[in-house]
């Protein structure tokens, strides 16, 4: 859960959104537990058995013009009523107004009410994908994140097997770098969509094991930095092992669970000599070529393998098969 007082706060700098306060009450004893909101009209029309007063509740035209309509009695009663119920907060939409007597009614049971001049279908939309991002699922990760041409690269492993240095590197070859060291994963809702974000106190900077601090912004300028990114492919190094069985052709397409969803992940194992990033980034590029094209490089050889054989097979002369050496007349 969120306070009324962090929602107000934090809002404005996330979104296109101004909110006023209408009254002064304590908001941090205002506790938001649901990403949902609600339009009250049955509610303050008096109908109370469904009313779900523990969301935001929003009053727009409709529920302002049902109260205008009424009695001033009226009017009272049922927004005394509605009141009672210790909801989060108020939110009046398209720059609607409540008369003081209704806002002293809210001050006296300590509910905040503001007002903003978005419409009520905007005003829901910012809301929701604010609360959403507050109430998703989230979870820390040991490593670094990688904008590699576009695609986000979750990379991962034991510590001090160099991924803050693999990091660093693709940096310097023209990628983007969102985190470093420790990488917060957020899954949006009930999609499948994984955000990743860094930690704002670490920021863009990044620890070198013999060299020490680096600030990334600082040294390589702003494109050198992401503030956000989907994770796509997790790539964990490991070290290298005689005994180990690794993938040799990526036919065997393996997948991590990260907050519930399925990522892509390859593994990697490390030895001196090895160029990390350059495969990094083709890892990248293979990711780009499967979703856009529905190219995979390991089925298309298996595919040419396949068809020679079946020729050879099928050719009932017997003829041994000519391979064309694309190099017998070049002359070095």
């Amino acid at each position: 859960s969120i306070t009324v007082a962090y929602f107000f706060e934090h809002i404005g700098k996330r979104f296109d959104i101004k909110f006023r306060r209408l009254n002064d009450v304590d908001e941090q004893k205002r506790r938001i537990y649901e990403r949902d909101l609600h339009r009250p009209g049955l509610a303050i029309a008096g109908f109370t058995k469904l009313f779900t007063y523990k969301r935001v509740q929003i009053l727009g035209n409709t529920e302002i013009r049902y109260l205008d309509h009424l009695a001033v009695e009226e009017r009272c009663v049922a927004f005394e009523k509605f009141v009672k119920f210790k909801m989060p907060c108020i939110i009046l939409t398209s720059n609607n107004k409540l008369d003081p007597e209704l806002i002293d009614m809210a001050t006296a049971e300590g509910i905040p009410v503001f007002a903003t001049r978005c419409s009520s279908t905007r005003a829901i939309y910012t809301i929701t994908g604010f609360l959403d991002e507050q109430f998703s699922q989230y979870q820390q990760y040991h490593g670094s994140m990688i904008d590699v041409y576009g695609v986000g690269v979750l990379l991962t492993g034991k510590s001090g097997l160099g991924k803050s240095e693999v990091a660093l590197d693709l940096v310097e070859r023209g990628h983007g770098l969102v985190a470093d060291d420790v990488v917060l994963v957020k899954r949006k809702g009930e999609t499948k969509t994984l955000v990743a974000s860094r930690n704002y106190i670490i920021n863009h900077f990044m620890e070198i094991r013999g060299l020490g601090v680096v600030d990334v912004r600082q040294n390589f300028g702003i494109r050198a930095i992401r503030d956000k990114k989907v994770v796509q492919v997790v790539v964990e190094l490991l070290e290298w092992s005689r005994e180990a069985e690794y993938e040799r052709l990526g036919l065997d397409q393996k997948s991590v669970k990260l907050l519930g969803v399925d990522v892509p992940h390859v593994q990697l194992p490390i030895f001196p000599g090895k160029n990390i990033t350059v495969i990094i980034e083709v890892v990248a590029l293979n990711f780009l070529l499967k979703r856009y094209a529905g190219y995979v490089a390991a089925e298309a050889l298996t595919s040419r393998i396949s068809a020679v054989m079946n020729k050879t097979r099928d050719d009932q002369s017997g003829a041994p098969q000519i391979i064309p050496e694309y190099y017998d007349d070049e002359i070095e």
